[in-house]
């Protein structure tokens, strides 16, 4: 049975997945969750995820939710498969992607969350950006990001030398960061820059990319 991923390709939590399958060259069938209908919240898609939030991957009899488990899981269970994202055969630099992969979701997640939902989610509402939350969010980011700039003078990647799950897990926030004007938080500091311009350059992202449209008219 191959793996079944059902979710949203403008959803950032689904394509955080995505990108990880296309890096594992796995074979897979997406099963488009309509949000706008809210499909997410009824029976259906509930017995996959009880929470009523994308993505789920169901791989056999296993079905898994929440973003960042499934790519950890998915980087395991094919380890010898594409590219590896976990380090799995150095115990050292595997505990770094850990390490970097919790800051994502600990420290960069908070900032930056806020600020896209001000953006692109708001006006969908029929709601103005909120100033304030972008402002005070921007800070607590940039305050973040300054602690990256500083890693990546020694670093080429957030663990190492090497590209891993902790870079990836930040791409879909940062791809929609990159078309408001806080673009610029990431564009005034060198390193996190060029981070950001060589991420995002990755064949498997610029594939994902391209269902990316939240807010697109």
């Amino acid at each position: 049975m191959a793996l079944k991923l059902y979710g949203a390709p403008m959803s950032t939590c689904t394509s955080r997945v995505l990108i990880c399958l296309h890096e594992k060259d796995l074979d897979f069938e997406l099963v488009i969750v309509d949000l706008f209908a809210g499909e997410h919240k009824q029976p259906p898609f509930l017995a996959k995820n009880p929470f009523g939030q994308i993505p789920a991957l169901e791989d056999d009899d296993l079905t898994l939710f929440e973003s960042r488990a499934i790519t950890s899981y998915v980087a395991e269970r094919f380890k010898e498969t594409g590219y590896d994202l976990i380090r799995h055969q150095n115990i050292k630099e595997a505990a770094l992607v850990r390490v970097w992969t919790e800051v994502e979701s600990q420290q960069f997640h908070p900032a930056i969350a806020p600020i896209i939902f001000q953006f692109l989610v708001a006006p969908l509402q029929g709601n103005l950006p909120d100033q304030t939350i972008i402002d005070t969010n921007l800070e607590k980011l940039g305050k973040v990001l300054d602690i990256y700039e500083a890693k990546l003078t020694s670093t080429k990647y957030l663990a190492g030398d090497f590209y891993s799950l902790a870079d990836l897990h930040h791409l879909p926030y940062a791809y929609y960061l990159m078309k408001t004007p806080a673009a610029s938080v990431v564009n005034e500091r060198p390193h996190v820059k060029a981070w950001w311009e060589d991420i995002s350059s990755r064949p498997a992202f610029k594939k994902v990319a391209e269902g990316m449209n939240f807010g697109e008219k």
